[in-house]
């Protein structure tokens, strides 16, 4: 599983703006809609159901909130960087300015399970990590997620 085949250039968002952590999910809810033809609503009541289970903070500014819909055909991933850090709840208590958001079809079972374990290994390198905060724009956050090297190091 190769990140280029779960996010797409126009789910990269260099700066999102937002305050809080259910701003961060519903702001990311409407760019998963745009992306892939689903409810903004099913998408936002599918995150915030997963996030009642335990918070998907991964801890060192990273969160990675995900779910799976019965209407979506594949996975989809959207990647944000965000403008100031934002609480979480995450697992170490330190604010996230990096979120990786995950849809998935119900049936996708292993698929799922595998694009979560690619992403959170990605993003568990510290050089890949460090060039994600230091990118300005989404064109330079989509090459460094699906640089052939960043991935085969993960």
């Amino acid at each position: 599983m190769e990140l280029e085949d779960l996010v797409q250039p126009e789910g990269v968002v260099a700066h999102l703006k937002v305050t809080s952590k259910k701003q961060a999910l519903q702001e990311l809810s409407e760019r998963a809609a745009k992306i892939t033809g689903l409810s903004e609503r099913a998408i936002f009541e599918t995150l915030l159901e997963r996030e009642r289970l335990g918070s998907t903070g991964v801890g060192q500014g990273i969160a990675i909130p995900h779910g799976k819909l019965p209407e979506i055909d594949r996975l989809h991933g959207l990647f944000a960087r965000l403008d100031t850090p934002i609480d979480f709840e995450s697992v170490d208590d330190q604010p996230v300015d990096l979120i990786f958001l995950l849809l998935a079809p119900e049936t996708a079972g292993a698929d799922h399970l595998k694009a979560l374990a690619r992403i959170s290994r990605l993003l568990r390198n510290p050089s890949v990590v460090e060039k994600l905060r230091a990118s300005e724009d989404a064109s330079a956050l989509f090459a460094i997620l699906t640089e052939p090297a960043a991935t085969n190091a993960a």
